[in-house]
């Protein structure tokens, strides 16, 4: 297969067409590197937290060499103008949030402490997050929006992708029920960086979260929101109203149709403690309507009844 390289060698650079990799290799410079190839290779070999694992280092070296001998910029040859507007997006949006250290406005504490969460170089940013907590229900709209926002699900902009999953902790440890509708919403979205934050989240904020799964979860028509409510339950299996009322859905038949929603309500009943529910749940093994893929699940939990 040809090397960059050789194509770049072999093609007007006005038309080379790089592949997927390298084509996000350069968008992902120019957003977060201020275009310097140098200063990307350095954050990579330190390892830093915006690090791409599927981008290959060796090949963003190879890239800097070919910018350095020809002397082009290779973004300029080979972004659209759509790569280079969404770039600029990007920058603005650092921009706007470095914008918020320039002067001392008291209106900007709030931003500010969200801006430290977005901008933080660790992994899990305790100190700036322990600043968050501390404002407690002042600063929940602010998470709620940065969890609810698009944009900063994408590595392109400030916080590599990662900042809902920061915001959604520091609401899970805010405890505040006004962010459960929004935690809920993202479950099961592909681009949310940690579900296991979500699931957390929901379950800190305790009795108002349960109750609302609870209620969605028994509704009908059975749709996605059932589903992502059984998931965010198992988090709250121990409770017996939660096992109680998962396993009374279980039973119902035209609950099977949807295996994802059976296979949760499943989990949620490792919860059980009545020897009468438990049985109810071991004698679906037995049910030869119950979908046989679930079959094994059923009996895995069944065991540890004793």
């Amino acid at each position: 297969m040809d090397t960059f390289e050789e194509n770049f060698e072999e093609t007007e650079p006005s038309s080379y067409i790089a592949n997927a990799e390298e084509h996000l290799i350069l968008m992902h410079r120019d957003a977060h590197f201020g275009g310097s190839f140098e200063t990307m290779i350095q954050y990579y070999e330190e390892e830093g937290k915006g690090v791409v694992s599927e981008f290959d280092l060796n090949l963003i070296r190879q890239l800097c060499e070919i910018e350095k001998r020809t002397g082009n910029n290779l973004a300029i040859q080979i972004l659209s103008g759509a790569d280079a507007e969404k770039v600029s997006e990007v920058r603005k949006a650092y921009k706007s949030l470095k914008s918020l250290y320039e002067e001392e406005n008291p209106k900007n504490i709030g931003p500010r402490l969200i801006a430290d969460l977005i901008l933080s170089e660790e992994e899990l940013p305790e100190q700036e997050i322990a600043a968050i907590v501390k404002q407690k229900a002042l600063l929940v709209p602010l998470l709620i929006d940065l969890v609810r926002s698009e944009k900063f699900y994408d590595p392109l902009f400030p916080g590599y992708g990662q900042a809902p999953s920061l915001a959604a902790h520091c609401l899970g440890l805010i405890g505040d029920k006004r962010a459960m509708f929004s935690l809920f919403e993202a479950i099961g979205e592909t681009n949310f960086f940690s579900e296991d934050t979500l699931l957390d989240s929901l379950k800190h904020i305790g009795e108002p979260a349960k109750n609302f799964l609870l209620k969605v979860v028994q509704s009908d028509p059975i749709n996605y929101d059932n589903e992502r409510a059984a998931i965010a339950l198992v988090r709250f299996k121990e409770d017996p109203e939660v096992s109680s009322t998962c396993l009374k859905m279980l039973l119902k038949p035209h609950v099977w149709k949807d295996s994802v929603l059976t296979l949760h309500l499943i989990l949620v009943c490792e919860g059980l403690q009545d020897l009468r529910e438990q049985q109810q749940f071991s004698a679906l093994a037995d049910n030869p309507a119950f979908p046989k893929s679930l079959v094994q699940d059923i009996k895995v939990i069944a065991k540890k009844f004793g």
